[in-house]
């Protein structure tokens, strides 16, 4: 870590301008500031459910990946995901999704508090892979990177199935038109 922050505030962002992580100065709208920040703040509020080790560990090895990617997208040239990381996430993604019954239909956030925090979690991840792909069409950013966080909302949609499931609850199935009567 190149800065250490003795002091949380600084002044320095006053005029609407932040710190990039090699020094450079930005707008704070700028396509390099980004939503992966919010996304692992998301897996934090979900990890103080209960749920299976396994997706607990899972989910905090995540969090670890998604600094690396914010890293990433707050240094012009750097290259912190690789594609082991890409294949890790889906190597999860086929082991959790391999023994749940295939949907045949749609389904919504929702059974268990933690199936509709990891949904919200999901798509929060969207809105960051939306944010990075704005950013890809003006900067140079990785195809790992990209690839990351696609799969990344792909899983978040799996473990809130299987959130579901350990909470013995199941999936909570879209009606079309439900109400339209």
């Amino acid at each position: 870590m190149g800065h250490r922050l003795s002091k949380i505030y600084t002044r320095t962002g006053d005029a609407g301008t932040t710190g990039l992580g090699n020094g450079n100065r930005v707008s704070k709208n700028s396509l390099r500031i980004h939503t992966v920040d919010e996304a692992n703040a998301a897996i934090g509020v979900l990890l103080c459910e209960e749920m299976p080790d396994e997706v607990r560990q899972l989910l905090v090895n995540v969090q670890h990946d998604l600094f690396d990617l914010g890293g990433e997208v707050c240094i012009p040239g750097m290259e912190m995901i690789t594609a082991k990381q890409v294949q890790h996430l889906e190597d999860e993604l086929d082991r959790f999704n391999d023994d749940l019954e295939p949907l045949k239909d749609f389904i919504l956030p929702g059974g268990t508090r933690a199936a509709a925090l990891c949904h919200q979690a999901r798509t929060i991840c969207r809105r960051a892979e939306r944010s990075m792909v704005r950013l890809y069409t003006a900067e140079p950013l990785s195809d790992a990177a990209r690839r990351f966080i696609n799969r990344l909302s792909d899983l978040l949609f799996i473990l809130g199935r299987q959130l579901n499931r350990a909470g013995g609850r199941g999936d909570v199935l879209w009606q079309k038109g439900k109400n339209a009567a």
